[in-house]
């Protein structure tokens, strides 16, 4: 018995609420459980069976929200299969439970250090350079980034059981992640950029070529192996530097 795509689609949208009922003894279990009964209705008629597939959906769960499609899914693609007789009654537990920690530390690793950070800067540096329909515009694309991964994730665990490791691999996630850090502090020099360029009358060459040698310079050494913090405030201080003297000749004149 497979479960037809409507009720997929409930299962997902539930899915982003996973966090809605988190608590501390099972942290997202009552979430996971309330994202999955749509797909365990479709599937056991007997309502004892349903009901004990439903309790084993209880038991401790905690993962990203966001990768944490992949294993909603994937526990609906094992459980077609408990439905059939064709895997035993803890095999979705035991694919929930060796995955969500793995996914949990990729999740954090890409959106919450990466994706959401680099388009908080983004967001930044357009509200500085064309005002506030830049913002409107990030949050837009953020979104639209982040649901097609989820989608996708979702999509692939349910495909694909257990291979949807393969999937994640795939997507080289931490890989993806360094370059968005990168470009994260090259846009945070070229806001501090703007920021001093307000007080001069324009923008001007120095002040164009002043920002990006902050920014190169704080991407370079992200890439060299220099620890971020460190990095990041002498790329600060070395573009406030450069900006102010830029400025300065430029105030003065010829």
């Amino acid at each position: 018995m497979k479960v037809p795509a409507a009720t997929l689609a409930r299962v997902f949208w539930r899915c982003l609420f996973l966090q809605a009922a988190w608590n501390r003894r099972g942290m997202q279990n009552l979430g996971f459980a309330y994202a999955i009964d749509p797909a365990l209705r479709r599937l056991y008629a007997d309502p004892e069976r349903r009901k004990e597939a439903l309790r084993r959906h209880l038991c401790f769960f905690n993962c990203h929200p966001y990768t944490g499609a992949a294993i909603v899914g994937g526990a609906i693609h094992h459980e077609e299969r408990v439905a059939a007789g064709e895997e035993a009654e803890r095999l979705p537990l035991v694919f929930k439970e060796t995955l969500q920690g793995p996914l949990a530390a990729i999740g954090d690793g890409f959106f919450w250090t990466a994706l959401r950070p680099f388009f908080g800067a983004l967001m930044a540096f357009g509200a500085l350079a064309f005002g506030w329909p830049a913002v409107v515009a990030g949050l837009v694309l953020y979104n639209a980034v982040h649901m097609a991964l989820r989608i996708r994730l979702f999509l692939a665990g349910y495909r694909r059981g257990d291979a949807v490791v393969s999937e994640v691999a795939r997507l080289s996630l931490p890989v993806v992640a360094d370059r968005l850090r990168l470009g994260a502090a090259a846009l945070a020099g070229l806001c501090l950029v703007l920021v001093l360029a307000k007080g001069a009358a324009a923008m001007t060459l120095p002040l164009a070529l002043a920002g990006l040698a902050a920014a190169a310079l704080g991407a370079l050494a992200l890439w060299l192996g220099l620890r971020l913090f460190p990095a990041v405030y002498a790329t600060i201080l070395a573009g406030a530097g450069a900006t102010l003297a830029a400025v300065h000749l430029f105030l003065r004149g010829p």
